[in-house]
């Protein structure tokens, strides 16, 4: 078996559970937006957040593309959200984070910022040897092929076969699986498509690959 180097961890609903109300109060700033800054009604920025999400991967590269949308603005607007109120520290995510042998990467398709709030919330920032934002990835986003193979690079992982992504949308593993990376799916189901390994929480990935506890080669 090929060593691992690089585990990629998504960050919103794949560190933190499913339903827990971070992604659903974004998921709200984001339509909130969409009606203060292009003065559409909840139902017309309900439809164009689907669209563009289903078309881009993001609503911001749709708002981006075709309405010339500050990202800054975008994005420091959707996540400004109490995190306490919905994330707590967690201790055994942290353990099995620093039992793993590999370098850990979040890959996000939001922006560092966020994603250090989040770490924080939940006491793993110091588990996280680097955060591949939106920005690092020149908004190049999931599932995008060029968002994998930027972040690779941004790892300075050997290739592809060295390389985990754990994600909770099996349409950014897709992509990864065709590249020859290991993919983990955690949430609901068993989604259809090239995945493998499914959890139901990220805390059971060491039972999934047992090869991230063992020292990996260089």
């Amino acid at each position: 078996m090929t060593d691992l180097h690089t585990l990629f961890l998504d960050l919103d609903d794949t560190l933190y559970p499913q339903g827990n109300g971070v992604w659903h109060a974004i998921g709200d700033r984001i339509t909130l937006f969409l009606i203060d800054r292009l003065g559409l009604t909840e139902q017309e920025a309900i439809g164009l957040r689907r669209r563009y999400f289903e078309q881009y991967g993001t609503t911001l590269n749709g708002l981006r593309l075709h309405h010339q949308i500050d990202p800054a603005d975008y994005l420091g607007f959707v996540h400004d959200l109490p995190l306490d109120r919905y994330l707590q520290p967690d201790p055994a995510l942290r353990r099995m984070l620093a039992a793993l042998r590999v370098q850990r990467v979040v890959f996000t398709n939001a922006d560092r910022a966020h994603a250090e709030r989040v770490l924080n919330a939940l006491g793993i920032a110091g588990e996280i040897g680097s955060i591949i934002d939106i920005y690092a990835l020149e908004f190049a986003n999931k599932p995008e092929l060029s968002a994998y193979t930027r972040a690779i690079a941004l790892a300075s992982a050997p290739g592809p076969e060295t390389c985990v992504l754990v994600d909770d949308m099996p349409r950014n593993l897709h992509p990864a699986s065709g590249l020859g990376m290991t993919t983990v799916y955690v949430g609901p189901g068993f989604p259809p498509g090239p995945i493998d390994h499914r959890l139901d929480r990220i805390h059971l990935l060491p039972l999934a690959i047992p090869a991230l506890l063992a020292e990996h080669a260089g």
